[in-house]
């Protein structure tokens, strides 16, 4: 028996996934962040690498056994990059058949056929869709400093802003901001801005919890700043709509990613916002994970190598 190994990974998480070519999921594993541009290519390295290490150990499956993997990463959109990434994990998975893509074409490989848009909104955010010609479109991705509107690390650093200006403006803290320093296991707002500038992506993400729970409770400084995130993220999938000509047509919307089902507030209001937006889209889900759907695009490499081989007339 054969198997492959898929990866999902972003800014927050790496999953892993052990599956055999009858496409039955042996195992699951997790890491930290994998995307590139935030973490560095070793760094992405090592947390793809010790996701299929949790994994294959769970499946009782050796890397001896292991004929192929395909690594869906957020940060891959280049082709420089994707080489690089691509060049790394086949010198530490030699004889394998590898295959590196982003994460948004994971996405729209576990959503199935037909018309659709995907909204991914976890550390990061973005829309990618497909037509009914099967015409591919985007719209987001391009990390903290140029977009993620909407995303876990914007919604954070907007309350921690808020935080600190209402700490500035009347040198106390807030009941908010005493729960942003306690859940980082801050002792200060020094301590906390020397972090940020450090590492914000061990910062801002952490923070959407408190503020998406805050604003199941009421609060209105939190659901002031999640009803600003809503409509960024619906401003995204309307450029898709409009981009790829789906707004008088019937289409799959799936919404994904680590913010979404975390606040009942918050999942209304993305919720009335994307119905505005594509009034006759039918919300959904994916059909598989996208760990799965990337081992379903390296058991397809397995299948196309296999049929090359016989081709070729080899064994």
């Amino acid at each position: 028996m054969k198997y492959v190994l898929g990866f999902d990974g972003g800014g927050t998480k790496t999953e892993c996934v052990v599956m055999d070519t009858e496409k039955t999921v042996r195992a699951r594993g997790s890491s930290g962040a994998s995307n590139p541009t935030r973490v560095g290519f070793g760094g992405a390295l090592a947390a793809v690498c010790e996701a299929a290490r949790w994994a294959t150990q769970e499946a009782q499956v050796s890397l001896e056994e292991v004929a192929g993997l395909c690594a869906g990463l957020a940060g891959t959109a280049a082709t420089e990059a994707a080489r690089k990434m691509k060049k790394l994990l086949t010198e530490e998975f030699p004889g394998k058949l590898v295959h590196v893509c982003t994460d948004q074409q994971l996405t729209l490989e576990a959503a199935g056929e037909g018309p659709v848009i995907v909204l991914l909104a976890g550390t990061g955010s973005f829309a990618v869709g497909r037509d009914i010609q099967g015409r591919i479109a985007r719209v987001g991705g391009h990390g903290p400093l140029l977009g993620d509107e909407g995303s876990a690390y914007d919604i954070g650093r907007r309350a921690a802003i808020a935080a600190f200006r209402e700490y500035d403006r009347s040198g106390a803290t807030t009941e908010s901001g005493a729960k942003i320093l306690q859940e980082l296991r801050m002792n200060d707002w020094h301590e906390l801005q020397t972090l940020v500038h450090a590492a914000p992506d061990d910062v801002f993400p952490k923070i959407f919890p408190l503020v998406g729970k805050s604003a199941d409770e009421g609060d209105a400084g939190a659901r002031e700043i999640l009803q600003l995130a809503a409509a960024e993220l619906a401003g995204l999938v309307k450029d898709l709509v409009d981009r790829l000509e789906l707004r008088g047509e019937r289409f799959l919307l799936v919404k994904s990613g680590g913010t979404v089902h975390r606040s009942r507030y918050f999942d209304e209001q993305v919720d009335q916002r994307l119905r505005d937006v594509a009034p006759k889209a039918e919300f959904g889900t994916l059909a598989v994970t996208a760990a799965e759907a990337a081992a379903h695009i390296a058991l397809r490499m397995l299948a196309n190598e296999g049929t090359e081989r016989s081709a070729r007339g080899e064994a």
